[in-house]
């Protein structure tokens, strides 16, 4: 399985590549990294060359310097200097929970990089009503003061709250992925860095209205009362965009691993867009 590091503003990116044919950006939510979303990814690998990598600050993507004001232009900026790297033309791109917000804003600032984009659940909170957007910024607040005086382990419970996860409603035999010793340190950085710059950033929406993707809103079946399904359905009516449920809740890639990844793939071949190639590797045709 192909790997590699490659060097971006401030940062090297550590990236992996696995499977054949056009080439798929997997982007992960929350703190995950490239291994995260596996049997997803692995599903998907049957038919695409999919592209996964540690975002800046976990795992084994190292920064400069501690970031003082991350935004998340920034994660948008890395995911196009791999595909500028890695890709013929524009390629397939795939994000879920903050993952979705870097798809987007990727296809926002470089409309170029994106044939067909699909967002699980994004959390633009911004195009929610007043009342809405301001309980999810609240939640969102909270989450990441939880972090500096309870530490991450109480925050992410209080975020899976907020998101309403029940890991416990799961796909038969699929058991949930046991945290590896850099989960502590992914953690920290995510609440102190990332969910900051979720929570501030501001999409560009008619920067979307304009650019050539074609775009798939996703929301989880059983997530109708939380706000980032509510995100996906507002996104959907501002764009004039297809709406996809997918099984499971805002974890559906977690949850229901195979029935998302069974989804996912009706949605990419559902579209007539026609993603670029990796370099040297060939089409499934």
């Amino acid at each position: 399985m192909p790997e590699g590091r490659l060097r971006t503003v401030g940062a090297e990116i550590f990236y992996r590549l696995q499977g054949d044919g056009p080439l798929l950006l997997f982007i992960q939510g929350g703190d995950g990294d490239a291994e995260g979303c596996a049997a997803v990814v692995e599903a998907l690998a049957a038919r695409y060359t999919v592209l996964t990598y540690d975002p800046r600050g976990l795992s084994r993507s190292t920064v400069d310097r501690p970031p003082q004001d991350l935004r998340l232009e920034v994660h948008g900026d890395d995911a196009h200097a791999l595909l500028a790297a890695l890709a013929d033309g524009p390629a397939i791109v795939c994000g879920v929970s903050r993952g979705a917000l870097v798809g987007l804003d990727l296809a926002a600032r470089h409309p170029e990089d994106v044939a067909l984009l699909v967002v699980h659940e994004p959390p633009v909170t911004q195009l929610l009503p007043p009342d809405e957007r301001e309980r999810a910024s609240a939640d969102q607040r909270a989450v990441e003061t939880a972090a500096l005086q309870a530490g991450p382990i109480a925050a992410m419970k209080q975020f899976a709250e907020a998101l309403n996860l029940d890991f416990q409603d799961r796909e038969p035999g699929v058991d949930l992925p046991r945290p590896g010793p850099e989960r502590l340190a992914n953690l920290r950085f995510f609440l102190q860095h990332d969910a900051p710059a979720v929570r501030t950033y501001r999409l560009d929406i008619e920067a979307l209205r304009r650019a050539p993707a074609r775009i798939v809103a996703g929301a989880g079946e059983t997530s109708a009362h939380v706000f980032t399904h509510r995100c996906a359905v507002e996104l959907a009516k501002a764009l004039g965009a297809p709406l996809a449920l997918f099984p499971g809740g805002h974890a559906g890639p977690t949850t229901h691993p195979r029935g998302f990844a069974r989804k996912l793939l009706d949605v990419l071949e559902s579209g007539s867009a026609s993603p670029g190639l990796r370099r040297g590797w060939p089409s499934r045709t």
